[in-house]
């Protein structure tokens, strides 16, 4: 035996139990050729061993055995894997490979289940473990063994440190794993204590820097901090190098660096995650990192003492699965899970001030954490930072430039080597591609990140082949784990190839894991979670095991929001974004070889994640879920569906609190490339990469672009400047809330000018400074499309503030200057919006004023509490009086042709003082300002206003001062330039027409002066009014909430008359009394302007106001003041009333005839409204005793005002004391009215005394003095106490009253006795005309009388008066005794059907004829039959019947005294009767009632076979020689029924009426009626509408209509005739000499049909109405129609809507128009201008016509005028025309031609205010008219109160229609309050008529 030999048996025992001794030879001496490959697979396999070099053999061939025994010591699986590596990786003879891997590569070789195990070589290099501090007894240690067993563990720990995170051994070969270049990433700090970097948060490490040299990373950690916790979160994405720089802190501690802390521990949550178990402090720094040799405890207290020199890391806390809560509290020495060590650690609960850092991904964080935590945030790389990287990867010179080269050319590259992982892979298949591909063509092989992994694996991947199994079974076990949420695996997990295959390439690490037994494990894993995810996504789609359902249910959206503390964790962040990947077309070659399948079986899957995709895009998603679309999309390549994507995107497009890379705003910009319309980009709060803008360049769809972000700054702002000019469409910038900086600014500065097309620029919210600010300022030339410029919450000065006003001055286009505070804000204008305004052409009908203010430049300053003291006001007035010179500012050609520069200046807020002020004020005129001069609130004192108001005297522009110490209000506004005042003047000229020659001679332009709350006392009055007097026209002064007195206000009054005529003076609340107000009232007579004074003594409110109150609110926009009486006045008047308003002041004798006194001398006409709390009736009557005195008086108020009980009894004798009283009203005893005549004409009067309590004590004396007025026309008493008692009292007396009219009773508590009353009365009341009682809950009771002269005859109406039957006989002879009595109405009255008749029966006037209607419920259940038993049982003849069950109605007529027919006749018409048996009796009795009987009447009745109606009413109808009209309409009657009815008609041969119109019949039972039809040659009257008539029943009416030569109307309306149907009916037509109503409406009838019926009308002389709308008539049949209707001579009614007629059928009927024309109905008939002006001029001066509808048609400026009117015109219907104020004008004019006018459609048109001027002008000139109706139009507030001005003249108008028109709800509400006329309400309140009419 050899040497060899020997060494193999001494060292071989595997071989010795394997019997395999050469194969084992052989593998020894090849491992021992490659000892640097051996240990790397050591430490991939058995990362817990240390290798230490001294302890192992010296000779290398027992190294290699060593090292080979800890190998199979691991058992099985580890020792299989090794072998596939071996095969794999090194030079494997094929005949020694295929051995190796069938002895020792399969599972039946080493047996199954054997466990690893430990031999004493591994023991040897394991790690010893440690028990836990918490298990063992605590030894005492002295001071200097404890430093020395501390010395030791932390120089351990530096070992252990250098070790596990060094570097390595580099690999050979492009693997992923090998050793790679480290560039310090960017790093941001978001919140912390104190901030790395003033100016960016903090970049951390410059990329230029060597790795030894790297010490940038102590800033990280704030040493300075105070004591507490000192925790540091570093946040990135997955990819961004999070744990390879927790591992680089740890390295470069190791090396020395970082030498602030004496102890780094490193944790990582995935590995903490498989510890369930308690933990203590100890154990877990000792137990599951590094425990000492000796001495725990020592080691332990010596860490606690110098905690703030101990660093803890904590890699992922987003793995981490088990939740901690914030209330958690652990004690020194507790225990508890992991993470609950963790936050205890954080909180600073254990080992107090110790350092802690923690890295994860973004999202919410868990509650332990405290908040005061440092956010840092990880970014990746820019691009410096990518070029350092690939130039450190590729090191070699010429691969170096390639690369390099390659990455410039290619802007997605970029995108992807921002992640620092991608970039990583991007490096290493750039190296593979560069060799095999010409320059520049290698980065197109890397679109996607997809992609990009599948090139890495093709990397890896033997040439020319495809490791599938491989792979998939990779992906298989990836898939498994991230299903459970597993990243760490055993080595059982992994087939021994697969774990060879991932060994080989790097593509799974390895490391030592604990367990909860305390052992220790090797634990492997994907080289990074996104690896994982890639694989697992290989094998959903290539797998054959995967259906389809399973993989599109892993197409998900993930929200970024999920706290990631769950007990499973969510690993599948990217797993979709791979998916889709995949399912780019250029992935399946790939996708096909790697799972065997043809191309469609891959296509099928491709097109499934697709599909998942698309349904996606349609969502609505939030900002989050929208980024990781855009990513999968982008991943697919898939332009159609990026197109589809990118159009679901909405328009304002937030991103709100998640961080955002430049890689996913490179996947936002991508997809939309694809939308075609603008988008809005919003980011908000967002944590955002510094260098993401510039993914944004050359986006050309970003319209709006919006950041606002505390983290953003410089580095933001210099990627963000160089976008800005390359994103073409950008209109809207905003950078806010950022720390951008000087140097920020100033690169913002550059590339806004060459951003053109920016129209909104904020930069608000930016701590800018003086320097900042105004730089951005100067752009503003440079800008031509600008329109807004914010930066607001900036940091600037005064003179900053002046600098700022000197560029708006400058700049032409600025509108706008607004600073206030913190605030600071531009508005302009752009430069072709001025361009084209002063380039167009000229408008005629432009004033000059327009004209001119286009040409002017407005500028409004507002410089609000910006400190300006007076000399900046100097500075100002200068700066705005200097400007640029015209010439120059068309040098610069700002603005061609500005000829002035007009501004608004508001400086609220300053301290300006009085002299501020009152230069200011003197300025005014010089500065040009257009509106607003805003002094409030600048320290104006009492002597400063007369200062300002002596400053503004040659002021002209002054329109308004407003100046209130008390307030600090000091506004001055003025007036726009004389041209435009005209203009003005001309718009308004509609309502200067309307007020009195007084208003219209005040000038043009008068001035409102507010001196309010100043403290003016009786001695500042005659230098303010100097002051005033001088100033020009003085309109409108206010001296309210001052100290005037009575003093003040004697003595103002006095110098009222030098300040001019006036508008308004207000003297609210300056303490004045009764005797001042009599002075005041002086002023109305002395003054000719005082008109109205208003004064509420009790809330001090004194107004005198001229002529025109009311209309200069409305006219300057402001809500109007409506007077505060009910009745308007003075509208449309020559001589406009004067008003006189007092109220809460008490009213004694004595000043009531001094106040009538004053009043005497006011020139009228006068109304006057006083009001307190009670007026005594001594006061009453000295007021009444004045009226005679008061001969201008119109109206007099008591409103409200309480009075007595007496006080009905003294305003009744108030006739006989002023004969010109016209009306008396008196309301609950505090509402009193009083109108007056102007002369003592006669007309009626009318009393009225509601609700004042009056009882039977009061009618004697009541109507006593009542009788004294002998013209009294209405007496109303109603809501009175009167009751039975007082009624009675009141019939007997009413002789003596001589009531014309009617007298109200209602609500005053009268019951059925006061019904018997008046019944027994009515016999001796000749006069009484109609009399109405309703004893329900309305309570009404009315009597209204008769003319003298008029043929007495009385209707009785009496409803809900509960008769029972022992009331019917008292009631009959009631009704009998009333001789006049002619027709009675019973509603609810409680009668019942047997009541009825015995009503019927006991009823015997002597003579006349009675009508008695009967409503009652039960009408409608009784039948036909038993309603006519009941009327056979009156005792007159029964002459007319009608029925109605849908309406509860039976009305019977009869004549007295009965006639008795003769009984010969009455036999002989019961032999032809057919009698039967039981209904013999009733038909006798009804043949001989209803012998007389002309009219049966049978509305909404139901005949049923079932019911003997039908044979009833047959044999009724046999009986009735004299009928002459039946009538059975809107009824359902059975087929038997008809028969019966067809039956009983064949034989009434005097007809002369039949309606069955709405009555449904079968097809058989209109045959029926048909043949009845037959015969009937006396029939005038047809009514068959809504009757289905067919071919055959068409047939048979025809036939029938040819023997009616006495057919006056026929009227077939909806019965489906159509052309055919109305050529036969013409035929038919031809003998109807005598028809005068023909209706066809709704009838199909065309053209064709017209020409027939256009054929025969000339042939009906006496034809008078036609109606055909709602047909099919168009220009042929229109045009035929108006021929022929031109020779109807005698037509009154033609109705033609509905119809496309068009303008030639108006002209042809304008032609011919019939000259007795009533009613012309032609709505929506295609009219347009010409034909309806045509019409309106034919129609002008017909005598006869009443009604015109022309409503939706077009008819815009065709609306037609009349000139010589239509004096019988009733109704006009003009709705939906497009009638404009235009047309309107001529319209209004028309209406008064038409004195006969009751109703106005003019809705849904286009009148505005002035269209409601005109008609307010009319209508007191339109005595009938009752109903406007102004829908839906364009009526503002103005014009409603206009309308209500009107209304106030018109008074027979009920209802004026508002609804929908632009007047708020406020304004609605008074305004109906004051006139409830006006109906604004949706619905229509049809008006009542009032009673008596």
């Amino acid at each position: 035996m050899n040497q060899e030999t020997r060494a193999g048996s001494s060292w071989d025992p595997i071989g010795l139990q394997l019997g395999t001794r050469n194969l084992w030879s052989w593998l020894m001496r090849l491992l021992s050729t490659q000892p640097e490959w051996l240990s790397t697979k050591m430490k991939f396999f058995l990362p817990n061993v240390e290798l230490d070099s001294r302890d192992e053999p010296p000779n290398p061939e027992q190294r290699v055995v060593s090292q080979l025994q800890m190998l199979h010591a691991q058992g099985q699986a580890t020792w299989k894997s090794f072998i596939h590596c071996v095969c794999m990786e090194l030079e494997v003879p094929l005949d020694l490979e295929v051995p190796l891997l069938s002895t020792w590569g399969q599972e039946d070789e080493l047996g199954t289940g054997e466990k690893p195990r430990l031999g004493p070589q591994l023991q040897h290099g394991l790690k010893r473990p440690h028990q836990g501090c918490g298990s063992s007894p605590r030894r005492k240690h002295c001071r200097k063994q404890q430093l020395e067993l501390t010395r030791k563990y932390l120089q351990l720990l530096r070992t252990s440190a250098q070790r596990h995170c060094g570097d390595g051994v580099p690999k050979p070969g492009p693997t992923f794993g090998a050793h790679q270049p480290y560039v310090p990433p960017i790093l941001q700090w978001s919140r912390a204590t104190a901030p790395l970097d003033p100016r960016e948060g903090a970049v951390l490490g410059d990329p230029k820097t060597e790795d030894s040299t790297d010490v940038s990373l102590q800033d990280l950690f704030n040493f300075k901090a105070p004591k507490g916790p000192r925790v540091t979160v570093l946040l990135g994405k997955a990819g961004m190098g999070k744990s390879t720089l927790a591992r680089r802190l740890c390295q470069k501690w190791a090396e020395g660096q970082l030498d602030h802390f004496q102890a780094l521990f490193l944790f990582e949550f995935r590995q903490l995650n498989l510890i369930t178990r308690f933990l203590t402090l100890p154990q877990l720094l000792f137990d599951l990192y590094l425990s000492p040799e000796a001495g725990p405890e020592a080691v332990f207290q010596y860490l606690k003492e110098n905690a703030n020199r101990v660093l803890l890391i904590f890699d992922g806390l987003d793995e981490a699965i088990y939740p901690c809560s914030s209330k958690d509290t652990l004690g020194p020495n507790g225990s508890g899970p992991a993470l609950t060590l963790f936050s205890a650690l954080c909180r600073g609960t254990l080992l107090p001030g110790c350092w802690v850092m923690v890295t994860s991904r973004p999202g919410k964080l868990p509650a332990c954490l405290p908040t005061e935590a440092a956010m840092v945030h990880m970014w990746g790389f820019d691009g410096l930072r990518v070029e350092e990287y690939v130039s450190r990867f590729f090191s070699e010179q010429p691969a170096q430039e390639v690369a390099l080269a390659e990455l410039q050319g290619n802007g997605h590259l970029q995108s992807l080597c921002a992640v620092p992982a991608l970039c990583q892979v991007t490096c290493l298949c750039l190296r593979h591609l560069l060799s095999g591909n010409a320059p520049g063509q290698s980065g197109a092989l890397l679109p996607t990140v997809t992609q990009l992994y599948m090139q890495m694996v093709l990397t890896l991947s033997p040439p020319g082949s495809l490791p599938a199994k491989s792979l998939l079974g990779l992906g298989e076990v990836a898939l498994r784990g991230l299903e459970v949420g597993k990243v760490i695996f055993s080595a059982g997990d992994f087939p021994p190839a697969i774990m060879a295959f991932g060994a080989t390439h790097s593509l799974l690490t390895s490391f030592c894991i604990h367990t909860d037994s305390g052992h220790r494990e090797i634990g492997y894993a994907f080289a990074h979670l996104t690896l994982q995810e890639f694989f697992a996504a290989l094998h959903l789609m290539a797998s054959p095991s995967v259906d389809k359902d399973i993989l599109t249910s892993h197409v998900t959206l993930n929200s970024h929001w999920v706290l990631r503390t769950r007990t499973r964790l969510n690993l599948s962040d990217h797993l979709p974004t791979f998916l889709a990947g995949l399912a780019s077309p250029t992935c399946r070659p790939f996708l096909r070889h790697l799972a065997q399948r043809n191309e469609a079986w891959v296509g099928a899957r491709q097109a499934a994640v697709l599909q998942v995709l698309r349904k996606l895009a349609s969502r609505k998603l939030t900002g989050p879920k929208v980024v990781e679309l855009c990513h999968y999309v982008a991943e697919t390549q898939e332009s159609e569906l990026a197109s589809l994507t990118a159009q679901s995107l909405p328009y304002q497009l937030p991103f709100h609190n998640f961080p955002l890379t430049y890689r996913d705003l490179s996947a936002l910009t991508s997809i939309l490339e694809h939308r075609e319309d603008p988008i809005h980009l919003d980011f908000e709060g967002c944590p955002l990469e510094p260098h993401c803008p510039e993914a944004l360049a050359g986006c050309g769809q970003v319209e709006t672009l919006s950041f606002k972000s505390r983290k953003c700054g410089d580095a933001f702002a210099e990627a963000l400047s160089r976008s800005l000019p390359t994103m073409g469409n950008l209109k809207t910038l905003g950078l806010t809330g950022s720390k951008i900086t000087a140097q920020g600014v100033s690169l913002l500065v550059q590339a806004l000018p060459l951003c053109l097309q920016l129209e909104e620029v904020r930069f608000q919210d930016n701590q800018l400074k003086d320097r900042e600010v105004l730089s951005i300022a100067e752009v503003l030339p440079r800008l031509p499309r600008l329109r807004k410029l914010d930066l607001s919450r900036s940091s600037f000065s005064t003179s900053t503030v002046l600098s700022l006003v000197k560029v708006a001055v400058l700049c032409p286009t600025v509108r706008v200057l607004q600073v206030r505070e913190t605030e600071l804000i531009f508005l302009l204008s752009p430069l072709e919006d001025t361009a084209a305004e002063l380039q167009r052409a000229p408008d005629p009908q432009e004033t000059d004023g327009q004209r001119k203010e286009a040409e002017d430049r407005r500028l409004t300053l507002r410089l609000q509490k910006c400190q300006l003291r007076v000399h900046n006001a100097e500075a100002l007035i200068a700066l705005l009086l200097e400007g640029p010179p015209l010439e120059e500012v068309e040098k610069k050609k700002y603005v061609k042709g500005c000829r002035s520069l007009q501004a608004i200046l508001s400086l609220s807020g300053n301290q300006l003082e009085d002299e501020g002020c009152r230069l200011l004020a003197e300025a005014a005129s010089r500065l040009h300002i257009a509106r607003k001069l805003d002094l409030s609130d600048s320290g104006l004192s009492v002597d400063g206003v007369s200062c300002v108001l002596s400053a503004l005297r040659t002021c002209q522009a002054l329109e308004t001062l407003h100046i209130s110490l008390l307030h600090r209000t000091a506004v001055l506004t003025f007036t726009r330039e004389l041209e435009e005042q005209r203009g003005t003047q001309e718009r308004a000229a509609f309502l200067d027409n309307l007020m009195s020659p007084l208003s219209r001679e005040l000038p043009p332009s008068s001035r409102r002066i507010r001196l309010t709350h100043c403290g003016f006392q009786t001695k500042h009055l005659e230098q303010l009014c100097r002051a005033l007097g001088g100033s020009g026209h003085l309109g409108h002064l206010d001296f309210s909430g001052n100290s005037l007195g009575d003093e003040g206000v004697t003595l103002l009054a006095q110098l009222l008359p030098g300040l001019g005529p006036l508008q308004s003076l207000n003297l609210s609340e300056n303490g004045v009394s009764l005797s001042a107000v009599c002075c005041l009232s002086q002023c109305m007579s002395a003054l000719q302007w005082a008109a109205h004074l208003d004064v509420s003594l009790e809330s001090q409110q004194i107004l005198l106001q001229g002529g025109k109150r009311g209309r200069d609110g409305w006219m300057g926009g402001s809500s109007p003041e409506f007077p505060a009486k009910a009745h308007f006045s003075g509208f449309g008047q020559r001589s406009n009333p004067r008003s006189f308003c007092l109220k809460e002041c008490q009213l004694e004798p004595l000043s009531l005839t001094s106040l009538c006194a004053t009043l005497e001398q006011c020139p009228g006409p006068l109304e006057v409204q006083l009001s307190c709390e009670t007026l005594s009736d001594q006061s009453l009557d000295t007021l009444l005793q004045c009226l005679p005195r008061l001969p201008q008086l119109r109206l007099l108020q008591l409103s409200p005002t309480g009075l007595s009980p007496r006080s009905p009894l003294l305003l009744a004798d108030v006739f006989s004391l002023c004969p010109r009283v016209q009306k008396v009203d008196l309301r609950s005893l505090t509402h009193a009215t009083l109108h007056f005549r102007p002369s003592e004409d006669k007309e009626g009067v009318s009393c009225g005394f509601r609700s004042c309590s009056l009882s039977l004590e009061h009618v004697e004396p009541l109507c006593c003095l009542l009788s004294k007025c002998d013209n009294l026309s209405q007496l109303h008493l109603a809501e009175n106490l009167l009751g039975d008692d007082g009624l009675r009292c009141l019939l007997e007396h009413l002789p003596q009253v001589p009531i014309s009219g009617s007298l109200d009773l209602s609500l005053n508590g009268i019951s059925r006795e006061g019904v018997w009353q008046l019944l027994e009365t009515l016999p001796s009341r000749p006069r009484v005309r109609e009399a109405s009682v309703n004893l329900g809950s309305a309570q009404d009771f009315w009597i209204h009388f008769s003319k003298r002269g008029e043929t007495p005859q009385t209707t009785l109406r009496l409803s809900e008066c509960s008769f029972g039957p022992e009331h019917v006989p008292r009631l009959a002879t009631s009704l009998s005794q009333a001789l006049q009595l002619t027709e009675i109405t019973l509603t609810r009255c409680g009668l019942g059907l047997e009541q009825l008749a015995l009503l019927l029966s006991l009823t015997r006037p002597p003579a006349g004829r009675l009508c008695l209607r009967v409503e009652e419920p039960w009408v409608g259940r009784a039948g036909v039959p038993a309603l006519l038993e009941a009327c056979a049982q009156a005792s007159g003849n029964v002459t007319e019947i009608s029925i109605s069950e849908t309406q509860q109605r039976l009305c019977v007529q009869l004549d007295f005294p009965r006639q008795e027919e003769n009984p010969e006749a009455v036999a002989f018409r019961l032999a032809h009767c057919d009698l039967g048996t039981h209904r013999s009796l009733l038909v006798t009795r009804l043949m001989e009632t209803c012998a007389r009987l002309r009219l049966l009447s049978l509305s909404q009745v139901n005949l049923p076979d079932t019911s003997d109606a039908g044979c009833l009413l047959q044999r009724l109808l046999l009986a009735l020689s004299e009928l002459r009209s039946f009538r059975l309409t809107s009824s359902c009657v059975s087929p038997e029924s008809l028969v019966h009815l067809a039956a009983g008609l064949v034989h009434c041969h005097h007809l002369e009426e039949l309606d069955f119109s709405n009555t449904w019949l079968s097809e058989e039972g209109t045959r029926t009626l048909m043949g009845a039809l037959q015969g009937k040659c006396r029939l005038r009257r047809l009514d068959l509408s809504q009757l289905l008539l067919g071919g055959s029943t068409l047939a048979m009416l025809t036939q029938g209509l040819s023997h009616m030569t006495l057919l006056q109307s026929l009227r077939l309306s909806g019965n489906s005739i159509g052309d055919v149907g109305c050529c036969h009916l013409s035929e038919a037509l031809r003998t109807a000499a005598s028809l005068e109503e023909l209706g066809l409406s709704h009838n199909a009838i065309g053209d064709a049909g017209a020409g027939h019926l256009a054929a025969i009308l000339p042939k009906l002389p006496e034809l008078r109405k036609i109606d055909l709308s709602a047909n099919g008539i168009g220009l042929a049949g229109g045009a035929q129609l108006a021929k022929s209707l031109a020779l109807c001579r005698k037509l009154e009614e033609l109705g033609l809507g509905f119809n496309a007629l068009g303008d030639p059928t108006a002209l042809g009927l304008a032609e011919g128009l019939p000259q007795h024309l009533r009613v012309l109905h032609l709505p929506s008939s295609h009219l347009g201008p010409e034909g309806a002006l045509s019409l309106g001029r034919a129609l002008d001066g017909c005598p006869h016509v009443k009604e015109i509808s022309l409503a939706e048609n077009s008819l815009a400026k065709g609306v037609p005028h009349f000139c010589k009117g239509l004096p019988q015109l009733q109704r006009i219907d003009l709705a939906s025309c497009d009638i404009d104020n235009q047309a309107a004008k001529g319209l209004a004019a028309s209406f008064t031609l038409c004195p006969a006018l009751e109703e106005i459609l003019l809705s849904w048109n286009l009148l505005g205010d002035e269209a409601a001027a005109e008609l307010a002008q009319v209508l007191p000139r339109m005595g009938r008219l009752k109903r406007v109706d102004l829908e839906k139009n364009r009526i503002t507030a103005c014009g409603a109160w206009l309308l209500a001005e009107g209304l106030a003249q018109g008074s027979a108008i009920q209802v004026i229609r508002l609804w929908n028109n632009p007047i708020p709800p406020g304004v609605a509400q008074r305004l109906q309050s004051q006139e409830p006329r006006l109906d604004f309400a949706f619905f229509d309140k049809q008006p009542q008529t009032p009673r008596g009419t």
